[in-house]
């Protein structure tokens, strides 16, 4: 259950990419990595973000972590905007923004060991130090899985699963009241992630932290999240409660992916694809819609103008020129 408070309001976030070419590098091009996002997390609750390869998730991540600085938009955590903030005024509020990468080995230094991964926050943020500082870690391995004699493990001597736990137990030290969870099981077999999704949950459960889990699995994003919102080349274009979304999408680019979705059954036989093609380059994005190249619903007016999200339900918001009063297209 979550909160009713909110914690992360995102507005119009907006990030590109200048591309340059020639011998005095100037200006070619822009990529439109994220292109006017919108979106709230509440306290204790879960977003899941989902959408193809290149379609701006982690981009979005990292500017609302302002580890990328966005190029218009604002971000207001626990009703304070931070989007301009600076590093000395910024550093404050990082304790309270956490991130779990994708890949636990590259995320962790190879030089230090587990307990001095884990304990480096709190010595940079003046939380503890000393004895302290050890059994606060040797609690956060405790914590997520780990026995306290393996903080004088180096990376090299733990399992994939292993490690993603450290980068959790990382993510946790400082406290924070949001973590990014940017495909933390995507590189790690089925039964471990599992087990760290489980392991995700339950941590939820006993601080109340919110998560925006960033994931291409929908059957892991169906288990952990409260919401979901679809993305297409930079924009939100579906947002809804999870049970809504999965039994009634609205978008067709949401049915798309929903009906790609592998069945464990050969007797089962499949749809056919429900769009063709590649998605556009963000470099030059289509006109109007930017899912009307690929789209079979597709109108005159759908590339020409953009569509906005608009409410087609309780709290389900979409999209789409289909679904202005017209319901899901069939």
């Amino acid at each position: 259950m979550t909160d009713a408070r909110v914690l992360l309001e995102i507005s119009d976030l907006v990030k590109h990419y200048p591309v340059r070419g020639g011998i005095l590098r100037r200006k070619v091009g822009t990529v439109h990595a994220v292109d006017g996002v919108s979106f709230t997390l509440g306290v204790g609750e879960t977003l899941g973000l989902v959408g193809e390869s290149g379609c701006g998730k982690s981009t979005v991540a990292r500017s609302i972590l302002r580890l990328i600085e966005p190029t218009s938009g604002s971000i207001r955590l626990n009703g304070r905007d931070i989007t301009h903030l600076g590093k000395a005024a910024l550093r404050p509020h990082r304790r309270s923004m956490q991130i779990v990468f994708q890949d636990p080995f590259a995320s962790l230094n190879p030089r230090m060991t587990a307990g001095d991964i884990v304990g480096e926050p709190l010595s940079v943020h003046g939380m503890a130090a000393g004895g302290k500082k050890r059994q606060r870690v040797a609690e956060l391995f405790e914590q997520v899985g780990l026995r306290p004699d393996q903080t004088e493990n180096y990376p090299h001597q733990f399992s994939g699963g292993q490690r993603q736990r450290i980068c959790i137990a990382r993510a946790l030290s400082l406290e924070p009241s949001l973590i990014v969870c940017d495909e933390p099981v995507s590189a790690l077999d089925v039964s471990i992630q599992a087990q760290v999704i489980n392991l995700l949950i339950d941590l939820q459960r006993k601080h109340g932290f919110s998560y925006l889990f960033i994931a291409h699995d929908l059957a892991v994003v169906a288990h952990i999240s409260h919401r979901v919102a679809v993305m297409y080349l930079g924009r939100i274009v579906e947002i809804a409660e999870k049970a809504e979304l999965f039994a009634n999408p609205r978008h067709p680019y949401t049915q798309a992916l929903l009906a790609s979705v592998p069945v464990a059954n050969p007797k089962i036989k499949r749809l056919k694809p429900l769009v063709d093609g590649d998605v556009p380059s963000p470099i030059n994005p289509p006109s109007g819609c930017a899912f009307h190249t690929r789209c079979r619903y597709v109108m005159e007016r759908c590339k020409l103008e953009t569509p906005v999200l608009v409410e087609t339900g309780s709290q389900h918001r979409v999209a789409c020129f289909l679904n202005e009063g017209t319901g899901r297209p069939s």
